[in-house]
């Protein structure tokens, strides 16, 4: 099969589009043939070698797959060959043919979603849910203010929360990236490009702050986020890329919270639930995941040159074999 595959830590031309063996099912695996690959920020820190945990080399990028399944190892029965599925968690690397997956990580996908749209599920929709409700303790009636709200994250927390009953505030750097945040389930949509948009946060909540914030970008906002974050509220961060300095004392203020969230460390208990909403919501229709670009396997690096835009994001990226 062809797949992607890193021999040195480095930018996006390290991965090279190669041929290399089949994966072949052991216990409690099973192979799923890829129709669609997401592309998730998170893969270019670990490509670069910075991010706190380092794959050993070579290695094969990727988490999220959507395909069908090939093959099945004795004994597996919650897959069959041939159903529709999602993973967020491969074996063998996402950016390939072919994908290795235990079976507890692979799920089904609806009919009604198709293989591009279930490629964009796994992380981005674990991860909105796992900030919004397991780490950030949403309840029906606060207000959220999710920063980044048009890119892959943010625009399946934007459709998780307006379906649980949460005022939405997104923010986005374009008018294309407000337009489709509104699309997503946004109550009001903020510029952050502009001088003082975080004004407009306490105007939409009438001086109080909002009850929780969904950060992708602590390192630029999270001083800020202290100001507009109401009393008893938590802040949520998602995403990071390097320091910051902050005051204390916006949290002693309000006696808020900042709480790190990091998907893959859910137990398994919250990694069943999380993955029991996503497949209730895709059924029903209230969360559907954007594609925003497409890039052939061969691809990856513009791939990854895309993801890294720090603004304009719009929809998920995906490639596709």
């Amino acid at each position: 099969m062809k797949a992607i595959r890193v021999h040195q830590f480095g930018g996006p031309e390290v991965m090279r589009l190669e041929e290399i063996p089949d994966p072949v099912a052991g216990p409690g695996q099973v192979v799923v043939t890829v129709k669609a690959i997401g592309v998730n920020p998170v893969e270019t820190y670990i490509r670069t070698g910075t991010y706190a945990t380092k794959p050993n080399l070579p290695y094969t990028p990727g988490n999220d797959v959507a395909g069908v399944v090939k093959e099945v190892a004795a004994g597996v029965t919650s897959v069959k060959a041939g159903e529709r599925v999602y993973s967020s968690q491969t074996l063998s690397g996402a950016y390939a043919e072919l994908s290795l997956c235990n079976a507890i990580s692979v799920h089904p996908l609806p009919d009604n979603v198709s293989f591009e749209q279930g490629a964009g599920v796994g992380v981005p929709y674990g991860t909105a849910y796992r900030a919004l409700f397991q780490r950030g303790g949403a309840k029906a009636g606060e207000t959220v203010l999710v920063h980044g709200a048009s890119g892959g994250v943010g625009t399946a927390s934007a459709q998780f929360a307006r379906a649980a009953g949460l005022t939405v505030i997104g923010t986005a750097g374009t008018e294309n990236g407000m337009k489709l945040a509104k699309e997503q389930g946004a109550h009001h949509v903020l510029n952050h490009s502009s001088q003082g948009y975080l004004d407009e946060v306490m105007k939409i909540t009438q001086g109080e702050g909002v009850n929780i914030i969904l950060e992708m970008l602590a390192n630029k906002n999270l001083a800020n986020d202290l100001n507009v974050i109401g009393k008893h509220g938590r802040i949520v961060i998602i995403g990071n890329r390097g320091s910051i300095e902050i005051n204390p004392r916006g949290a002693m203020a309000h006696e808020a919270d900042i709480r790190g969230v990091m998907l893959f460390g859910a137990s398994q208990e919250e990694f069943h639930a999380m993955h029991a909403a996503i497949f209730a919501g895709l059924a029903a229709g209230t969360l559907r995941p954007v594609v925003g670009q497409r890039f052939a396997l061969a691809d990856a690096p513009k791939a990854h040159d895309a993801v890294m835009q720090a603004s304009g994001a719009h929809g998920k990226i995906i490639l596709l074999p």
